[in-house]
């Protein structure tokens, strides 16, 4: 007996359906078995929604959190930016916070020193404060006289201030001002350097 094409492409196209059927099936019991055992990893923590802190794309983030330390970085599904999905920098995120090798605390060299010395956060401020002011102080320009007219200028040419993609629109906003009001004319950005 022979096959006609008419019944080969019916026949075929019930055992696709079939297998089809089959795969999906499959793929639901696995997709439930996947989603219950994300669940029971996550089970009992806190939970609190952040912003990606490395590039000003502001990928969504949840962090669950388990006596005071941070436990699972993931993508946040609901956000409207990566629908969950992170780079390979987000999804590292995690080691941000959990690493051995992290400073915490600062670190002084001294000139022409060939060690570090632990100092106090309060030491570092007023240090840095104090060499700003010195820096301002020392390389402030008032007016500067062109072709021999004179114009007021308020730089500071001593300093320069960068800023980085890791920092929120408020962030920038505030550091440029800070910039402006010490007469900083050297103001940039990382994502241009």
């Amino acid at each position: 007996m022979g096959v006609s094409r008419r019944n080969f492409l019916k026949g075929s196209a019930i055992v696709a359906g079939a297998v089809g059927v089959a795969a999906l099936n499959g793929n639901q019991a696995q997709a439930e078995a996947d989603f219950e055992a994300a669940e029971l990893r996550i089970k009992g923590l806190q939970h609190t929604t952040t912003i990606c802190p490395y590039c000003a794309v502001g990928c969504g983030l949840i962090v669950h959190v388990k006596n005071g330390k941070v436990v699972n970085i993931e993508g946040d599904v609901e956000h409207p930016i990566n629908n969950g999905s992170l780079c390979s920098k987000g999804a590292a995120l995690i080691q941000v916070v959990n690493n051995d090798l992290r400073l915490t605390k600062v670190q002084y060299r001294a000139p022409k020193s060939d060690k570090w010395e632990e100092k106090s956060w309060d030491w570092a401020i007023e240090r840095i404060a104090k060499l700003m002011k010195e820096s301002r102080d020392n390389n402030f320009i008032k007016q500067e006289t062109i072709k021999g007219k004179t114009y007021t200028v308020n730089r500071n040419e001593g300093m320069a201030v960068v800023g980085g993609a890791a920092l929120d629109s408020e962030e920038c906003y505030l550091l440029g001002k800070f910039a402006r009001a010490m007469g900083v004319g050297y103001l940039e950005h990382q994502a241009r350097i």
